[in-house]
């Protein structure tokens, strides 16, 4: 049986590494650039609080519907909390900044 300290701590080596892999060193950072995206794309207006409130939905809904236990469900929803209650810390910014890049190719000048 794993403790829930246990989880805390997989938790916080997952965030480490999927940061490492995808982010940067300081750990998982790529809600804030995601929602921005998903607001552009649907023309919602979701918070970083909210992407990572949805992303912790998620985890808790799949562990819901089966009978059998999946440790890296439970390890993901403890990190999503984590990273949403560290979110709600930082002031509200309703100012996104998208930047887009267009270049012409050769033959289309």
């Amino acid at each position: 049986m794993i403790s829930a300290i246990e989880f805390l701590e997989r938790a916080a080596d997952l965030m480490l590494e999927r940061g490492q892999e995808y982010d940067s060193e300081d750990g998982e950072r790529s809600m804030a650039q995601t929602v921005a995206a998903f607001n552009v794309i649907t023309g919602n207006i979701l918070s970083e609080q909210e992407g990572w409130l949805f992303m912790l939905l998620l985890k808790l809904v799949r562990q819901h519907q089966t009978e059998e236990w999946h440790q890296d469900s439970s390890e993901d929803a403890i990190a999503y909390a984590a990273l949403m209650a560290e979110a709600w810390q930082k002031p509200q910014d309703d100012d996104i900044e998208i930047t887009f890049t267009f270049s012409l190719d050769d033959d289309e000048e």
